[in-house]
Formats: C-alpha cells, structure tokens, sequence
C-alpha cells in the first residue's frame, strides 16, 4: 500500500470543523517477512502487510479517540473520536506538544526493504535461518533445535497535529533467534540466543547459533549448589531482564500513579555510584532507535540516572505537563490503536571502559547465565524471587556448572549492590546492559 502523505492534513481538517480544539493522527503502514526452518528444510513463511491510523482530539478539555484500517471510512473516523470525547471526563493535562526540529537516526536499510519487498527474495531469507541452525549443529550434542528463525520487516510512520507537527519516517529491522537443546548422557539443556537491529550487516546469523549452542552446552552435567551469599556476575543477556524490571520505575507515569519506588528521589542516590543509565533513541541502529516520539517529539539521549543519582524520569506530553516538565520523547504506543503510554527507547547501562575480565572481578561465586521467572517481579515493591542456572566460579576460574539455584531481593538493593560493569554491552530488544558483578546476595538450593 502506498503511503497518502497528505491524508493525516485532511483528516485533521475535518476533525477541526467537528468542533475539536486539536487533532492528531497516528499513521503507520508495516511489512513482515519471517521464515523458520528445520532439519535443513524450510518450516514456516509468514508474510504481512498491514496499515492502519488513529485520530486523537480534544474537545472541550475532553479526550476522543477512533481507529481504522481502511482510509475510506476516515468521515466515520472523525464522527467517532470527537462523538466519543464528549463522554470522556474533563482533564486540565491533556494537550499535544508543539512542533520542534529532530534529527534523523540511521534506522533504515534498503537492503532489508529489498528481503520485504520482492518475493524473489525469500530464499535469501531462508539462507539466513539455515546459518544459524548450521552454526547450531556443529557440536554432537546438539540434538535439536527450535525456532531457528530470521525475520526482516520494514514500515513508514506519520504524525501529524493541528499544532503543526508534520513528522514521518521509514524503518527498517531484521531478528535471528534460536532454541539449542544440548543431551549427554541423560542429561539436557537448553541454550538461546537473539539479536536485532536495523541494518542486516549488524546481524551475524552463524553467532546466534553457535552462541545458543555454547550457552546449552556449557550447562551440561549442572548439579545443585548449597546455600550461600556470596556475589554473582550476571551475564549481559540476565542483566538486561533485571534492567527492564528497572525501567519501569523510571516511568514518570507509574511516579505519578504513586507505583515507583523512585517517587520523590529526584537528586538522590538510588543505586551503585558505578552505574549510570541511559536513555537514547538516537543511537545509529538499534531497534529502539527513532527520529520522534509516538507524539511527534524529537527524540534525544538522557542521562536517567548519573553515579547512581537520579536525574529525572521519562515523560511524554501527558505526563509532563503533570509535572510541569518539558516531554523526554518517550510516548510509545503499542500500534496505531492504542494512544500514548510512556516507555523507554534505547534504554542501557553505560559499559565501564575497561572491565573486561569480568570472572576475574567476581573471584569466587555464581555466574548467572540464566534467570527463569522475572516476569514474577512485582514492579511496584521491587520484590522478586527467580531461579537461575549458571557457573561457579572460583578464584575468578569456572569449576562447575550449577543448576535450580534461587536468588531474591528487591530491585533497588540489587542495582545498589552492583561492584562492576563490563565492557560488553549488548542489546537484546531496544533494552541494553554490559555484564554485572553484584553482591553479595543470597543464592538458595
């Protein structure tokens, strides 16, 4: 489908003669192409085009909301979103930001609109899928693999407000990802890896098949360790999951609802003065990397968190106002039928520059490779109880592989008790961290 540039100006028009005070649209047309192979065969092909807009008004102080997919019924459209706001209760917050300059971050690639676009090109894709199950199988035992998959996607979004916001912009991303299920002996296990972004020459397809395969094989022959404390280096691909629990608390809206434990903390120390946390969606490449906001607010790099101080939360418009603020370009939405909520863009802890030798700064503990139950973290306490897989380490040398192994805490004495971050920041997602040594902390059998 191609892209009506001049339909969102047209739709904001007549939203304005309905008697709305402003208007926004939300434009997104998107086209997928995932393939999943096995046994050296090609499993499954999905492939998709999809487009839809939203329209956002206020009226009256009042928000009205409506989505389609089909650009013919935008008259029913306006009907609906400025029908709707008068049943909304009033609100003094509501508003649409005003038009600013952004600048463009290199977040397309012509190459993967190419494996998108033109169906001639889908053994090109299958070609990717069949590196990482080959890389995968290198090793005997390697007994099989699941959801060895490479997926290519491209899309074009528009936002425009009655306020004079005229932004849009074309992305592009590509994924790998694989399950290796590793058998010797009676025992199994299980290894995976991921990665994305946006340009296919930052994707090796042959590593994340021979990195699932490395983290199942290193598993093999784990066996239950007693009860102890003691510190724990936390690999990247973990890390990342407890810095996602993490972000939620530096959502200006989960402040503002009194469901963060960082509410009043501006200009304290919250966490390890060894870390420093960064939101930046400029950065050239990554997944969560954009020229605006879902609201049409330029995006930018913020330091959250410096030394461990707090600095400031994110915010969209909504949120800002609240706090009389200026918007961080952190409104998100989950598609062009949901309005904005507040979310990270490329979130990630700064990697220390020289830390590279990260068994060697833990001495003796657990290397955690796997934590299994983080989505049980309660985001509003902090609480969380996971099980985790991993090696033990000591005198900074591998002994043994560990597994059904139990840490709990809360988030934020987590993230005080770090002692070292890496020089190996890796992104799974638009979420980053290098490798931590944390400790000590309680390790249960």
């Amino acid at each position: 489908m191609k892209t009506d540039s001049g339909f969102p100006e047209r739709l904001i028009g007549l939203a304005l003669k309905n008697g709305v005070s402003h208007a926004e649209v939300f434009q997104k047309t998107s086209r997928r192409l995932s393939v999943e192979v096995k046994g050296r065969e090609l499993e499954a092909v999905e492939s998709s085009l999809s487009f839809g807009y939203s329209l956002r008004v206020i009226r009256d102080g009042r928000l009205g909301f409506s989505y389609s997919t089909d650009p013919a019924e935008f008259e029913k459209v306006v009907e609906a979103a400025a029908g709707s706001a008068k049943w909304t209760e009033k609100d003094l917050f509501l508003d649409l930001p005003e038009p600013s300059g952004y600048g463009m971050p290199e977040i397309y690639d012509p190459l993967v609109e190419s494996i998108v676009r033109n169906p001639e090109k889908k053994d090109e894709a299958v070609e990717k899928a069949l590196l990482i199950e080959k890389s995968a199988m290198k090793d005997s035992r390697i007994k099989r693999l699941r959801k060895a998959t490479a997926s290519f996607s491209s899309s074009e979004t528009l936002i425009h407000n009655s306020k004079g916001i005229a932004a849009g912009y074309k992305a592009t991303s590509c994924t790998a990802q694989v399950m290796a299920v590793a058998e010797d002996r009676g025992d199994s296990r299980m290894g995976w890896d991921f990665q994305g972004a946006r340009f296919l020459s930052d994707i090796s397809f042959e590593k994340v098949g021979s990195t699932a395969s490395m983290r199942a094989l290193r598993l093999l022959g784990a066996r239950k360790t007693t009860a102890v404390k003691s510190p724990v280096l936390i690999e990247n691909a973990v890390a990342v999951e407890f810095l996602g629990i993490f972000a939620l608390l530096l959502s200006s809206d989960a402040v503002q609802k009194g469901k963060s434990l960082l509410k009043g903390r501006l200009g304290q120390k919250i966490i390890s003065e060894r870390i420093n946390i960064i939101d930046d969606g400029l950065m050239p490449g990554k997944l969560g990397s954009i020229p605006v906001d879902d609201e049409g607010v330029s995006a930018g790099r913020k330091c959250l968190v410096e030394k461990g101080v707090l600095q400031g939360y994110m915010y969209n418009t909504y949120t800002a106002r609240k706090d009389n603020v200026r918007s961080t370009g952190n409104a998100i939405r989950g598609g062009f039928s949901g309005i904005p909520s507040v979310g990270p863009t490329n979130l990630y802890i700064e990697p220390a520059e020289t830390v590279s030798d990260l068994t060697g700064a833990l001495g003796t503990g657990l290397f955690i490779t796997e934590a299994m139950g983080m989505h049980t973290a309660n985001p509003i306490s902090g609480d969380f109880s996971v099980g985790v897989s991993g090696l033990w380490v000591e005198g900074g040398e591998i002994k043994f592989p560990v597994k059904e192994a139990v840490i709990s805490g809360n988030i934020l004495g987590f993230f005080k008790g770090i002692l070292a971050a890496g020089d190996d920041l890796v992104f799974y997602g638009n979420i980053g961290s290098p490798g931590l040594v944390v400790g000590p902390v309680d390790i249960s059998a």
